[in-house]
C-alpha cells in the first residue's frame, strides 16, 4: 500500500525514554494534529509507556474471547494511572447494555467503542445509559473496500463521535491486517479513526492517504506496538515501549509533513 510517499522520510527515531515532538511548536500549532490511541493494554508499565510517549487515548478490551481481555475492575486500576486529558476507551463486542453500564461504572470517565454487530439504536441506547460518547467500528473488507458503503455506514451511525476503520477478518478485531486504504471513498461526513495492521513503518502512509477523506483523522494501534514473541509473532497484550515511541514519532512526522 505504499505509494508515492515514502514513510521512512517522515519518520524520526525516538529513544524509549523520550516523548517525540511533545514540545515541538509545529505539532502544537497544527490544527489537524492526528490523535493517537494505543489499544489492548493489560499492564501498568504499558499504560505508563503510552502516556510517556504522548498518546491521547488508551483502550481496554472488554471482550472475553480476546487474548487482550481485561475485567472492568482491572481496566479501572489501569485507568487510574492516566493523567488528565488522556482518555480511557472501553471496547465491547455484542455485549448486553446492562453489562456495559456495569462495566462503565468502574471508570469515572472515558468512551465506549462498539466493535461487533451492534445496531445504531443499540449503540446509542447503551451510550446514553452510561452517559458516555462512543465510537463505532466499521469492518472494511481486506481487498475490496469498494464493496463496503462507508458513506452510508457513517450516516447510519451519525450519533457516534467517530467511525473507526478496521479490517474485516474472521471473528472480531482487525487481526493485525491492513485493508486497501486507497479504495475508501474520497469524502465521508464523519471523524475517522484509522486502525487495522498499523505499525511504525506504515502509519505515515495511512495518514497521508486517509486524512483527506473525513472530517478529521485519528489512529488506533494494538498489535503493531506489541513485543515480539517466538517466530516474530506479537505477544498479545504485551506492549513494547520502543515501538510505541516509534509509532508516535511516525505519526508526528506525518503531521509535520502535512502542516
Amino acid at each position: 500500500m505504499m505509494g508515492q510517499h515514502d514513510s521512512d522520510r517522515f519518520r524520526a527515531p525516538a529513544k524509549p525514554d523520550q516523548a517525540p515532538y511533545r514540545n515541538d511548536p509545529v505539532e502544537r500549532g497544527n490544527p489537524s494534529r492526528t490523535r493517537i490511541k494505543i489499544c489492548g493494554l493489560t499492564r501498568e508499565q504499558d499504560v505508563d509507556a503510552a502516556v510517556a510517549a504522548g498518546v491521547d487515548a488508551v483502550g481496554f478490551v472488554m471482550y472475553g474471547k480476546s487474548p487482550r481481555y481485561v475485567t472492568p475492575r482491572r481496566a479501572a486500576e489501569l485507568a487510574r494511572r492516566l493523567p488528565p486529558f488522556v482518555t480511557p476507551v472501553m471496547l465491547f463486542v455484542n455485549e448486553e447494555a446492562s453489562k456495559i453500564v456495569a462495566a462503565s461504572d468502574h471508570l469515572a470517565m472515558g468512551m465506549l467503542q462498539f466493535h461487533g454487530d451492534e445496531s445504531p439504536d443499540q449503540c446509542a441506547a447503551a451510550a446514553q445509559a452510561c452517559h458516555r460518547p462512543w465510537l463505532r467500528a466499521a469492518r472494511i473488507p481486506l481487498q475490496e473496500a469498494t464493496g463496503f458503503d462507508l458513506v452510508k455506514f457513517a450516516a447510519d451511525y451519525s450519533k457516534a463521535q467517530a467511525i473507526l476503520l478496521d479490517a474485516h477478518v474472521e471473528g472480531f478485531g482487525g487481526g493485525g491486517k491492513t485493508f486497501n486504504w486507497s479504495l475508501l471513498p474520497p469524502s465521508v461526513n464523519a471523524h475517522l479513526v484509522l486502525s487495522g495492521g498499523l505499525t511504525p513503518a506504515n502509519v505515515t502512509e495511512g495518514i497521508l492517504q486517509v486524512r483527506p477523506r473525513g472530517l478529521s483523522l485519528a489512529v488506533d494501534v494494538s498489535s503493531g506496538v506489541e513485543a515480539d514473541g517466538p517466530g516474530g509473532n506479537p505477544l498479545k497484550g504485551i506492549k513494547d515501549p520502543e515501538k510505541i515511541h516509534q509509532f508516535v514519532a511516525a505519526v508526528r512526522a506525518a503531521d509535520r509533513h502535512l502542516a
